[in-house]
């Protein structure tokens, strides 16, 4: 059942998220051991398709030892390396599994900061997000398991369902979405804790439907850079460079984040808001609609696309939806707006458009159902 299921999920990656032609190369970075099935099937499918595979195993174990004493001169080096392999790449897919989420957690923060700037950002948000035909995903291992608190047996059976939907009707789905997006304006959010205005006038509003990321079902745009204002309280965990976040709290005046509290680390929360300039200013906001992600696990690509939520985040904004803001970071941080999360609304230039994380279009609503986007081969 499983290698079925992998099946499915390795062409969903190969022929429909990055329409790998033949002759194209593909980079495939698969991190950490329970990603290894996964990779075979990738690169059987993308070897059938006529397309050249470069494979790259990696997982945070092994970059915590690198990170542990690397020098700035050698995380130049290694970036000079995989920025070469990557020029050659026509695409990318990672698939993210690492045996502990944790394995960063007491690396000094200076450390994760050069690496942010030196390699992270050159090699994949300079190179790879902007040139090549990309997607990442999460694999099911025990460790996310732990983390969604639930079995692994289970939680699989819950992930395939999330990253197989059909992406071809939620892509058409997100066409009625994005166009609403695009018309607007002025922004309202409030919920508990959370009084937030902002505009997105004149900035593109960009679909997520499978070319991405896996799972995918939002649609992001960003603020007009000065313009955000009030406070706003994210309800979902967060962890984020090996750290989990609680109650984290942003003020903003005129774009900046004046003031950000948390329930937890909150030492560490204002030293990644000072990694540069830009890290105190927001670089996306999105509205997730994915109906098969319901609830938080502490992974960004799973819970940015929660049904009846919104993420904003600090730091570097996407080419595609372009602010003006640059960073070296770009932190996801998610809240709920459904019932069960304390509820909230969202107007668009003074309309009520999502009322507890439900759109008040009642056939924008219908066709973000589960009914509506589950993939037929699962069944």
């Amino acid at each position: 059942m499983k290698d079925k299921r992998n099946g499915i999920l390795a062409k969903v990656l190969v022929d429909y998220s990055c329409e790998l032609k033949r002759g194209e190369t593909l980079y495939l970075e698969v991190k950490g051991k329970e990603t290894l099935e996964l990779g075979k099937q990738i690169i059987r499918t993308a070897t059938e398709r006529g397309a050249v595979v470069f494979w790259y195993y990696n997982d945070d174990s092994l970059l915590r030892q690198w990170l542990k004493s690397a020098s700035e001169a050698q995380m130049k080096a290694q970036a000079k390396l995989h920025l070469q392999m990557m020029k050659k790449a026509d695409a990318y897919i990672g698939v993210r599994g690492n045996d502990n989420a944790f394995d960063l957690a007491d690396i000094d923060p200076r450390q994760m900061k050069r690496h942010n700037k030196l390699f992270v950002k050159p090699v994949h948000f300079e190179e790879r997000v902007k040139r090549t035909k990309w997607v990442v995903l999460r694999y099911p291992g025990n460790s996310m398991a732990q983390l969604a608190q639930t079995s692994q047996e289970a939680f699989e059976d819950y992930y395939y369902d999330v990253c197989c939907a059909d992406y071809a009707k939620m892509s058409k789905a997100q066409d009625k979405l994005k166009a609403l997006m695009e018309r607007t304006d002025k922004v309202r959010i409030k919920g508990p804790g959370t009084d937030l205005s902002f505009s997105i006038r004149a900035i593109p509003c960009v679909k997520c439907d499978g070319k991405r990321n896996i799972p995918d079902g939002e649609v992001y745009t960003a603020p007009v850079r000065n313009s955000v204002n009030g406070t706003v309280r994210f309800n979902a965990p967060s962890l984020y460079e090996g750290t989990v976040f609680t109650g984290v709290a942003l003020t903003f005046k005129d774009g900046k984040i004046v003031k950000a509290v948390s329930d937890a680390n909150p030492e560490k929360l204002q030293k990644i808001l000072d990694t540069d300039k830009g890290a105190r200013y927001v670089g996306e906001f999105a509205l997730g609609c994915n109906p098969f992600v319901l609830k938080p696990m502490m992974d960004t690509l799973f819970d940015e696309k929660i049904a009846g939520s919104f993420h904003f985040t600090p730091g570097a904004c996407y080419e595609e939806a372009p602010n003006g803001n640059d960073s070296a970071i770009h932190w996801d941080l998610v809240q709920i707006q459904r019932p069960e999360y304390g509820g909230g609304e969202i107007r668009f230039d003074g309309k009520l458009v999502r009322k507890d994380g439900v759109f008040t279009d009642a056939a924008l609503e219908k066709m973000f159902s589960k009914k509506a986007l589950r993939h037929a081969g699962l069944d």
